[in-house]
């Protein structure tokens, strides 16, 4: 084992490891040095010259995110000649850069704006040498643009090294050196799988999620309409992060009030899909295991996670459980089941999803989720639900706008609504209702110990007796574990990020996978770590996220899906039984292999 080294700091004599960078040996000694393109785990390659230090006998200043320390380095991380040097690579960099602070996406978390401030940039002393063309707007999810790339590499890191997905990187030399895509053909067309890890660590607005927040307020403002919304597990552990509050902070009831001060006509919860969902998906796995069916089982709850089993692995895609997704599902059931209850036209009504994930907002324009429109076509409803002179679509979508935990931040702020100071209030019925596991959803392991608790009480046909799955939770990359169930051991598996779902698929591909269900999610961390949460989620604001969930699940008073009375009550006065046919035609999907 090497011993540490003692080195100097600022004058301060400290013992660190060889191995660490001076990066993180300045950060022991309580000396911050500001980064751009530095970020921990995923990207270090020293080319924006932000980190720069001082060291003694040293002929030039020192990249210190790349740079490890020698016993008895002297190192300055505040000298004059650092913070002018400092100073000089930021204004090469804000040279080319727009000046729309004040109406950009990311006002306020900018980081290059930060830095200017920190620094103290004022003025601009470098003239504008680059000429930039129009954004990509190719995706679903995201926007690209180059106006705003100050050539970092995160992005590039997170997409080849985090996701394994290479969608986009560097292209030509010198002053033409820019971000892109492969032939410049636009995210559209390549093998983007729309994620958003690359709009959470950009620290500037180059890559951001398309913004639909005014589509939304114009619904909104629209009397013609319904507009109902939905939220996802995850944003009640996230966004009071994304409003200034501690991360992990958990603001459910908050969230609900600020949501119809909003104007949405009902806020309903996502939950009470993920509990559905858990009833098909669980019946679905359960044919499976007794039926021969097409084992592991592999969730699919996750958008990006499937264009990525679409794009890279399409003979694989028979592992994919045929269930929608809990955001799918609702769009489906308030448009046909709720439609009904609530007595409105289901091409008058709108579905709003807040989601943790840039990837929803294109699963939610998939042609195949339609399920609502071909449901009441089939039961010819649609001509007596139908206003005489209605002037909207008769085609229209399950889920009409998917926004993420940023954008309905953005949406609360520009209301004026102190979110802090609201009541606790609860969600609506008759899609409200959820359980404990259906809160697991939002963190990786969730939806594998969700659907073990109840796959075990219809096999063992007794209640289990400790609900915490311990073995399938935690953030390591990969997690596995036996359970006994229904006189057999059932293997699973939990990954998440794209890189560590790859290594479970090319298991399946070479026939060594020892797994019957596999729990995959695309994104660090799961739900809580997606492409829409608040900007640069590091390690501990992902472990403050995961364990407001638990304890949210600990709290609720139902803790298995199939407790779920409202979900029990949807069964018997519209859906039959788990898997039935009306199931299948709402609830259930296919995929196919996915062109670029």
């Amino acid at each position: 084992m090497e011993t540490n080294i003692t080195i100097t700091v600022d004058g301060q004599e400290i013992s660190v490891d060889p191995k660490s960078t001076l990066l993180e040996a300045c950060a022991a000694a309580g000396a911050r040095i500001p980064t751009l393109c530095y970020l921990k785990d995923i990207s270090a390659n020293a080319s924006c010259g932000i980190c720069v230090v001082e060291v003694e006998g040293a002929k030039s200043l020192v990249r210190s995110c790349v740079q490890n320390p020698t016993p008895g380095m002297k190192i300055h991380t505040a000298s004059a000649r650092v913070l002018r040097a400092r100073k000089t690579s930021l204004e090469l960099l804000l040279a080319n850069h727009p000046t729309d602070c004040l109406s950009c996406i990311r006002s306020g978390t900018c980081e290059l704006r930060k830095l200017a401030e920190s620094l103290n940039v004022r003025s601009d002393h470098y003239p504008k040498l680059k000429t930039f063309g129009p954004p990509d707007t190719t995706s679903e999810g995201l926007v690209r643009d180059d106006s705003k790339c100050i050539l970092c590499g995160r992005c590039v890191a997170v997409c080849s090294e985090t996701q394994t997905v290479n969608a986009i990187t560097f292209s030509g030399r010198g002053a033409r050196t820019r971000v892109t895509t492969f032939m410049d053909k636009g995210l559209a067309n390549s093998p983007c799988v729309q994620c958003g890890q690359c709009s959470v660590v950009c620290p500037t607005a180059a890559i951001a999620e398309k913004d639909q927040s005014q589509e939304v307020f114009a619904a909104i403002g629209d009397p013609n309409l319904e507009v109902v919304v939905q939220t996802a597990p995850a944003i009640r552990a996230s966004l009071g992060e994304a409003l200034g509050m501690p991360p992990g902070t958990l603001i459910t009831g908050k969230m609900v009030a600020a949501l119809r001060r909003l104007g949405f006509t009902k806020v309903f919860d996502t939950q009470f899909t993920a509990d559905l969902t858990i009833m098909e998906e669980g019946t679905e796995l359960i044919q499976r295991l007794q039926h021969n069916g097409v084992l592991p089982m592999i969730t699919s709850c996750s958008p990006g996670w499937i264009n990525f089993i679409e794009t890279f692995y399409p003979p694989l895609i028979g592992h994919l459980s045929t269930c929608k997704s809990p955001q799918q599902m609702f769009g489906a059931i308030a448009k046909t089941y709720y439609a009904k209850v609530a007595n409105i036209a289901p091409e008058k009504m709108r579905v709003v999803s807040i989601m943790p994930c840039t990837a929803k907002k294109g699963e939610a324009k998939r042609p195949e989720m339609t399920a609502a429109n071909r449901w009441w076509t089939e039961q010819q409803h649609l001509e007596t639900l139908q206003a005489p002179n209605a002037a909207y679509q008769e085609t229209y979508q399950d889920v009409d706008w998917a926004l993420t935990t940023r954008e309905l931040a953005r949406m609360i702020r520009l209301a004026g609504i102190d979110i802090a100071a609201l009541p606790d209030e609860e969600f609506d019925n008759p899609l409200g209702e959820s359980t404990g596991a259906a809160t697991i959803f939002g963190t990786t392991g969730g939806v594998m110990e969700a659907a073990l608790r109840t796959v075990y009480e219809i096999l063992e046909g007794k209640p289990l007796e400790n609900l915490d799955f311990s073995p399938v939770r935690g953030l390591s990359g990969i997690k596995s574990a036996e359970v006994s169930v229904g006189g057999k051991t059932l293997h699973v598996a939990v990954a998440h990020t794209l890189k560590n779902a790859r290594i479970l698929l090319d298991e399946i591909v070479t026939g060594r996978s020892p797994y019957q269900f596999i729990e995959v999610m695309s994104c660090p961390g799961g739900c809580i770590g997606g492409g829409g949460q608040p900007v640069l989620p590091d390690f501990e604001r992902k472990l403050a996220r995961n364990a407001s969930l638990y304890k949210e699940d600990l709290r609720l008073p139902a803790r298995k899906s199939h407790e779920n009375h409202d979900v029990q009550r949807l069964y018997s006065d519209f859906l039959g039984n788990p898997g039935s046919h009306v199931a299948h035609e709402l609830l259930h999907t296919t995929y196919k292999e996915r062109p670029f």
